[in-house]
């Protein structure tokens, strides 16, 4: 980024900001360390936000900082696309090189705030409170690996020379249970992924392993999607040179004649041929009729004028049709395009024309004709229906961006708010999950708020399963993102339920109530509702549990409480002055510094509080932190001691 472009440099970190956000769900291996990467960036955009809104031109020194920070950005964005789409055989094989990396990025990030000019740049108080906390936990973040001892165990047992080509069908299974490769489609998928790694045409030994396994897995998803095992031969792993040998083959022109005498030739499984016509199938669709063992894939042309002639029942089973939707098959349109180039046959071309019972799959995405159906399931279905549709759409709005928006612009969520009032608590679960997935989207936001969601989100908060509070608390600070959905949030009666979940949820819960309210307490007419909701007194008790990991988040929301006057007398009679004093004097440097933030303004506003940090010995932490500390560190306890030692004079004179 050109350093004399500084609005363009500061909208790019914006941008790769709002990518990361968006990405979405995450591998099962890594998760916690995307999760973790992922809301410390997020908690950066407030930031960038407001540094764009500064006049004049950036200083000099925050342009360096920022080009730094650009670049450590995009690194963290290639990195979590590769747990988000990435091969999931890599991932969990590369496990310690993939953990290397998240150390790497986060130490480049660390690296990069270290230098940022605060007092060059005129940001909120709050901005900065938040920046600092999101800089600490970078620099004190410790790499770890998920170990998963059962999933390493069975790959190892698959690539056992005595196993053979014939390993053990519950080690298949319940690999491709863990690694979420039972179908044909999420097969095809981790090939793709593979072969990124195989541009240059040299298959190193993991990779080989990995194909390997791959091999064996396609077993168990065959059998999942029902597919011939003897039409398999489409996953020849060994090399590479095959897999371009048989792309180059399948680009040849024939001219009609030769085709036609190809095709002749080659025996078409009976998989691949349409029920009706009997040929090859350029454009498979699945005709559901309600019941999965019943559902038959058509060729899209033939089983449409089935329907346009009026039928309303399954040309082959003769089964009622519950509705006409036609969904692509794309796991068997990727069978039939890889038998073909494996026999040297051009891939059969689709025929775009619509029918008239639905858009064609080229104009929809994906899963568009699957949320169509879900749709009408949570509109006018049974119970167990809905929460089975209100489940689905939640795992689809997990899966990528384009399901996000698909699912809202096909207006799924004033049907998913509906279902917040459901009393049936697992369909509540599944609609909250949802909306938050869909709220990941930027644009989705103010579609979930004008579609009236809060109120009953916050009823999920305070009477839903564990889950689905913790995913009610996580939505609200999604949502809260946007500044004037704080006051909208922080009105809805949101503060004390978080304050519960603070206090009585479990530890990832109590995570999500303290990332809301440290969001929702930076407008400043949400800090007296926390204090009023008894937000202090676990504050407090997670300051002195070691246990609970979460010392930086308590003392940042307890740094914002204390510029306002209720919390600073909430604060003065929770006893903290012996844990802030303790804390100045052993904590880690960002405990220090926020310790002595709060402690000055208790100080400021009370001098008892001043005097009873004086008695407690906290003059020679202070000092200390004044040599050692980071420079706002340095600023409190400067103050501090002046403060103490005007209060000693003070006193020394009364008593002449």
């Amino acid at each position: 980024m050109a350093e004399g472009a500084p609005s363009t440099l500061v909208q790019s970190l914006t941008d790769v900001v709002n990518g990361i956000t968006q990405i979405g769900v995450y591998r099962r291996t890594h998760k916690k360390e995307c999760a973790n990467l992922t809301r410390r960036v997020k908690l950066l955009a407030p930031l960038f936000e407001e540094v764009k809104e500064l006049k004049g031109p950036l200083p000099e020194d925050a342009i360096v900082c920022f080009n730094a920070l650009e670049k450590a950005l995009y690194f963290a964005k290639q990195l979590l696309l590769l747990c988000h789409d990435g091969s999931k055989l890599y991932l969990v094989m590369e496990m310690k090189a993939v953990s290397g990396k998240f150390q790497e990025v986060t130490a480049e990030l660390a690296q990069a705030l270290d230098s940022l000019p605060w007092d060059q740049l005129d940001v909120s108080v709050e901005v900065r409170e938040q920046v600092e906390l999101v800089h600490t936990q970078l620099k004190r973040a410790k790499g770890r690996v998920d170990v998963q001892d059962q999933l390493l165990q069975d790959i190892e047992t698959i690539l056992d020379p005595e196993c053979n080509e014939d390993p053990d069908e519950s080690v298949l299974e319940r690999l491709s249970e863990q690694l979420e490769l039972k179908t044909m489609t999420a097969v095809k998928q981790e090939l793709k992924a593979l072969q990124s790694f195989d541009r240059g045409g040299n298959v190193d030994e993991g990779l080989k392993k990995m194909y390997h396994i791959l091999k064996h897995l396609t077993t168990v998803a065959s059998k999942t999607d029902n597919i011939s095992s003897s039409d398999l031969k489409l996953l020849e792993f060994q090399s590479a040179d095959k897999a371009r040998n048989a792309a180059a083959a399948a680009t040849e022109k024939f001219s009609s004649a030769e085709m036609a005498e190809k095709f002749s030739s080659a025996e078409i499984p009976d998989d691949f041929r349409c029920p009706i016509s009997l040929e090859l199938m350029k454009d498979p669709v699945i005709l559901a009729t309600g019941q999965v063992s019943n559902a038959w894939t058509y060729e899209r042309a033939c089983i449409q004028k089935w329907l346009d002639d009026g039928h309303r029942s399954c040309p082959t089973t003769r089964v009622p049709l519950p509705h006409y939707s036609l969904t692509p098959n794309y796991v068997l349109r990727s069978l039939i395009a890889q038998w073909c180039e494996t026999h040297g046959l051009e891939v059969p071309k689709k025929n775009n024309r619509p029918g008239k019972h639905g858009t064609h799959c080229a104009d929809v995405s994906p899963d568009a004709a699957a949320v169509e159906v879900l749709l009408n399931k949570l509109s006018t279905g049974s119970l167990d229906e809905q929460r089975n549709a209100a489940g689905e759409l939640r795992m689809l709005a997990k899966r990528n961006v384009e399901n996000r928006i698909c699912i809202a612009e096909a207006g799924a969520i004033p049907l998913l708010v509906k279902l917040l009032s459901t009393p049936d608590l697992r369909t509540q679960e599944h609609a909250v999950t949802a909306l938050l997935n869909l709220s990941i989207n930027d644009n989705n936001k103010g579609a979930i708020v004008m579609a009236g969601a809060i109120y009953p989100i916050v009823d999920v908060l305070k009477s839903g399963s564990m889950e689905a509070r913790e995913n009610a608390a996580a939505t609200l600070f999604s949502l809260s993102v946007v500044d004037e959905n704080k006051v909208t949030i922080g009105a809805s009666g949101a503060i004390p339920a978080l304050v519960d979940l603070l206090r009585d949820g479990t530890a990832r819960g109590k995570k999500d109530a303290a990332t809301a309210l440290f969001n929702l307490s930076i407008f400043q007419g949400n800090k007296a509702k926390a204090v009023r909701a008894g937000v202090v007194p676990p504050l407090m008790k997670l300051l002195v549990d070691p246990n609970a990991g979460m010392v930086d988040e308590s003392l940042a929301i307890l740094a914002i409480l204390a510029t306002h006057p209720e919390g600073r007398v909430a604060i003065g009679s929770a006893s903290a002055i012996p844990i802030l004093v303790d804390l100045i004097r052993s904590g880690s440097p960002r405990n220090k510094e926020n310790a002595a933030a709060v402690l000055l303004a208790l100080s400021m506003s009370d001098t008892n509080h001043l005097a009873d940090a004086w008695k407690r010995g906290a003059q020679g932490p202070l000092a200390e932190l004044v040599r050692t500390g980071t420079q706002r560190a340095r600023r409190k306890a400067t103050q501090l001691l002046d403060q103490m030692k005007k209060l000693n004079l003070d006193i020394a004179k009364e008593n002449q």
